[in-house]
């Protein structure tokens, strides 16, 4: 494949941003030590009114670190963090990093046969979780590796009365009281991180070569992978995150947590540029409209990165009129593309800037976004970021394709990946060269600027997440009265896309779609349940009998658009 000459991209660049960084080589634990050196009395992050100051912060994942190397972790072990956003996760993450470990983060929403591969597939030795989700697992404990569970619950970390009150709360939202027996493999989080010494241990890590994180992606084949990120990976997305962001300041950013940091893009672009920064998070356990609007007036946010479906939920919100939003100053929407729409109207009420960017796990994870202050393209993901390359490959051809011609999307930079997790087959396949293939269509226009129009994977993407048809599929296929099973994504006003499954049942047999909807609950995390189900009696197939999803997918579409023709006589 030919050398990229051409990076007309470059002519919209602001004289502030860089086109190439002098990058620090640097480990991610290292921004904690520095901001606790350099801010130590400042605030990292509020919790519902808890507030912990960046000399706090780093004394906690300190002692951290010192009890999981009291427990038997080693430079190298994986220890997998399965929190919602909470100090816990944030202290747990650098700890981790402390002590030389590999971070395996896992979605809390995930049920047990997602537990049970993710922890086998990284052999990690030690799992630190809510206590909402510990029981799901237990239940797979004695199929992995894991030597160790440390359980820590919200309240953990509220300020009095709240932590005695919030117990309550959350027994009556989720019907759940757990009640643990600790025992030597089994922790309270406070107590067995409080026995901890804050002294720095040594370790030997070369940034450039070391994993600090395995970030597990799915596919349309075959079980989820552990993308392999370096400290490079991940400190490099992060200096190129601050270079985008060049009218920030240092250490006087209100950050909004709201995106997980167990998602590779809330921890880049929250997380771990905040703790660089010497910023102050304002961490929310979860996405609630009413909760956010009033978090951005009290505490005089100034940059929220988000989803689509954040700022559609506040845009929608009855009482966004009733609050003052005009600290926000930037915003970066991923994960999914943002209507010109929510744009317009979110920098109207906010006045700061909204713009959308792209990037994929393999990524660390940005690549591409609009410019914040200077030109951008409506439906466009932007133009590269500085050091990163990003081309469109023809289909025909194998080589590079013209302007405004469709290809596959590739990318070259210092934040992609080293490649998959015990699978250099997969990785090999992912690969041209040094060039990363994204599996997404698209072209890049006269002036530098790209384009996503389609998928050349099959992923649905889903309020921010990512869902892949087969795992869907693979699940409706051991109902016992299912023959046949189809899952496309159909575009969906809130969350984006949305989980349609078709489904021929197998002859004389019968099943309600909420019969379908609980036995799926039981299989998959909420947000992979089909929401719709289309009963049939055959589906599209080839020839050798390969059910076609495209033609599901291209029938949806003209009932939209036939639908859409009827509203509008």
């Amino acid at each position: 494949m030919e050398t990229l000459t051409e990076k007309p991209w470059f002519e919209h660049y602001p004289e502030e941003q860089p086109r190439t960084i002098d990058y620090e080589v640097a480990t991610l634990q290292s921004y904690l030590k520095r901001a606790a050196e350099k801010f130590p009395n400042k605030s990292a992050l509020n919790f519902m009114g808890k507030e912990m100051t960046y000399s706090e912060l780093y004394d906690s994942a300190l002692k951290l670190a010192n009890q999981l190397r009291s427990i038997g972790v080693e430079q190298g072990d994986r220890v997998a963090i399965m929190l919602a956003n909470t100090p816990q996760a944030v202290i747990s993450y650098y700890g981790a990093l402390f002590a030389g470990a590999i971070v395996v983060q896992t979605n809390p929403l995930y049920v047990e046969r997602e537990i049970e591969h993710q922890m086998n597939d990284s052999g990690a030795k030690v799992i630190i979780c809510l206590d909402l989700v510990y029981p799901r697992v237990a239940k797979v404990l004695e199929k992995t590796k894991l030597e160790h569970v440390i359980v820590t619950g919200i309240k953990d970390y509220l300020p009095f009365p709240k932590n005695v009150i919030y117990p309550f709360i959350q027994k009556k939202n989720t019907g759940i009281s757990v009640n643990l027996t600790y025992n030597e493999k089994l922790h309270p989080f406070v107590d067995f991180m409080n026995k901890g010494e804050a002294n720095e241990i040594e370790v030997d890590i070369n940034p450039k070569e070391d994993l600090a994180l395995l970030q597990y992606t799915g596919g349309t084949t075959g079980p989820a992978k552990g993308c392999m990120l370096t400290h490079y990976n991940l400190t490099v997305n992060t200096q190129q995150c601050k270079e985008l962001m060049y009218k920030m300041e240092e250490g006087n950013e209100v950050v909004l947590a709201a995106l997980p940091f167990f998602h590779v893009y809330g921890m880049t672009t929250v997380m771990n540029l905040s703790i660089r920064m010497g910023y102050k998070m304002i961490i929310m356990p979860k996405f609630d409209p009413k909760d956010i609007l009033k978090a951005i007036e009290k505490h005089k946010v100034t940059l929220f990165p988000g989803a689509p479906t954040m700022y559609i939920g506040l845009l929608n919100h009855p009482d966004i009129g009733k609050h003052d939003l005009s600290s926000i100053k930037a915003c970066i929407s991923g994960s999914a593309p943002l209507p010109l729409e929510v744009q317009n109207k979110f920098e109207k009420i906010t006045g700061g800037r909204l713009v959308e960017g792209y990037g994929l796990t393999e990524t660390s994870p940005v690549a591409t976004s609009n410019l914040l202050w200077e030109k951008r393209k409506t439906g466009s993901i932007g133009v590269p970021w500085p050091d990163t390359d990003v081309a469109v490959l023809s289909a025909e051809t194998g080589e590079l394709a013209g302007t405004n011609e469709i290809g596959e999307i590739v990318i070259r930079g210092p934040q992609v990946m080293k490649g998959y997790w015990n699978r250099p087959e997969d990785t090999q396949a992912t690969f041209k060269d040094d060039w990363f293939l994204s599996g997404d269509m698209g072209y890049m226009d006269e002036d530098g600027f790209f384009y996503i129009v389609d998928r050349k994977k099959d992923m649905i993407i889903a309020g921010g997440f990512n869902i892949y048809p087969r795992e869907v599929e693979e699940v409706l296929y051991e109902h016992e009265d299912i023959q046949e099973a189809c899952v496309i994504g159909v575009p969906d006003p809130y969350r984006g896309e949305t989980v349609k499954a078709f489904i021929v049942l197998k002859d004389g047999r019968n099943v309600s779609e909420k019969e379908l909807e609980e036995f799926s609950r039981k299989h998959l995390a909420a947000y992979k349940v089909p929401r719709l189900i289309e009963f049939r009696e055959e589906l599209p197939k080839t020839m050798v009998g390969k059910i076609l999803r495209r033609v599901l997918v291209e029938e949806e579409k003209k009932k939209i658009k036939e639908a859409a023709g009827v509203s509008e006589k």
